[in-house]
């Protein structure tokens, strides 16, 4: 055991000593904070000016569009005959005119005049055209407060309801919502790879330069293999640390400078769990990444199975749009439940506190139960393959190797 504690130190040391890791686990906080900090200038110091009030020009053959000319942001202008209104237009004193024909109440039609390109009609414009219409054909027919409903008839009001409880669930931002499980399913499926990124690459380049010999005459694979998981492992754990850490705090600033984001706090066990999973979710990538690290004879060759746990590894991240929206789906419980997929699966659904106690329980006895099962087979594996030179053993031979290791 001391053999592989003093492996595991080794690894930890030089790993937290790479400039990759150290940009990799400074960049997320500097970029957050920079973020925040550009939006803060951006809206103190280039806020658009207040934008004019509108000028619309009209000619009005029907002889009842004749109040209401004012409305917000627009003021109305009413002229005797179209070329009178071409000419103002023509001459930059209104932005555009319309003309309501005699048969207006028949037809409805319009025709509208600009001298501006588009490339369609302009939503604002026409609603506040329509307001317009709408207040003139209703005055003296309704009150003010029903003309007033006519123009907004909806300002809806939408609440989710719990599905267990059926209590109402505090309202949330579409980035606490949407955004927040992205965020946190990239940082950890990145960490986790990176992690155990580093243990198949160091495998699979003392092998191929037969420094793994030398590792062999004073330890047994397995210490090795240990050591080298744990110390990788401690490194990784310390990156999504101080991830964790920042993420809360950038959380509270932003929360309190930032208006979208009003009310974001990072709940305290996602922080608990995400660690949790982080060490479980590494444990069996890490061995995974170990064992084939040691088939291949060289790195390049071992970097060409991580395919096999990178690939279901990333579906999660494919599939967030149903995880986001049906976190209690059968979709989201299957995920949760596979162990490759656990981990991430498990992070997003916990980011929008969505994960019922049995399915927390059972995912994470799954995820032990696959970590020790994982240990047993590339143990074996690690044990024979490590030593083996210029020939990369068949997947009939590798199955002979686990059964008779």
């Amino acid at each position: 055991m001391n053999k592989t504690w003093i492996i595991a130190k080794q690894e930890f040391l030089t790993t937290i000593r790479r400039i990759s890791y150290i940009l990799i686990t400074i960049s997320f906080p500097v970029l957050a904070l920079l973020g925040i900090l550009i939006y803060q200038g951006v809206v103190h110091w280039a806020v658009p000016p207040a934008p004019e009030q509108q000028k619309i020009g009209y000619v009005d053959e029907t002889g009842m569009f004749t109040d209401y000319t004012s409305q917000p942001g627009v003021l109305f202008l009413p002229y005797a005959t179209e070329a009178e209104a071409r000419d103002v237009l023509v001459n930059g004193d209104i932005g555009e005119y319309f003309i309501i024909p005699d048969d207006y109440l028949a037809t409805g039609q319009i025709t509208r005049y600009t001298t501006k390109r588009e490339l369609g009609l302009p939503e604002a414009t026409i609603e506040r055209m329509e307001d317009f219409l709408i207040s003139n054909l209703l005055a003296g027919e309704a009150s003010e407060q029903v003309l007033e409903r006519a123009k907004t008839p909806l300002i809806p009001m939408s609440y989710r309801l719990d599905p267990e409880t059926g209590e109402i669930v505090p309202p949330e931002s579409v980035f606490a919502a949407f955004g927040l499980p992205y965020i946190f399913a990239i940082l950890f499926m990145f960490s986790l790879f990176f992690s155990s990124g580093f243990l198949l690459q160091g495998v699979a380049e003392e092998k191929e330069n037969r420094l793994i010999e030398i590792l062999l005459s004073s330890v047994s694979a397995r210490q090795l293999l240990s050591g080298k998981v744990l110390g990788l492992g401690a490194a990784g754990l310390l990156q999504i640390v101080v991830w964790l850490a920042t993420a809360v705090i950038l959380a509270a600033i932003a929360s309190a400078t930032i208006l979208p984001l009003t009310g974001l706090t990072i709940p305290i066990g996602l922080i608990i769990f995400g660690i949790i999973y982080f060490i479980l979710g590494y444990l069996l990538f890490g061995i995974m990444m170990a064992g084939l690290g040691s088939i291949g004879s060289t790195a390049r060759e071992s970097s060409q199975w991580t395919a096999i746990v990178v690939l279901p590894a990333v579906v999660p991240l494919m599939l967030i749009s149903v995880i986001v929206t049906q976190p209690n789906g059968i979709v989201s419980t299957v995920l949760t439940l596979f162990p490759p997929t656990a981990p991430i699966t498990a992070v997003m659904r916990l980011s929008i506190a969505s994960l019922p106690a049995w399915e927390l329980v059972l995912s994470l006895f799954v995820l032990v139960a696959s970590v020790i099962g994982a240990m047993w087979l590339a143990s074996r594996v690690f044990r024979v393959c490590l030593l083996m030179y210029g020939k990369r053993p068949s997947l009939r031979e590798i199955w002979r190797y686990v059964r008779e290791g």
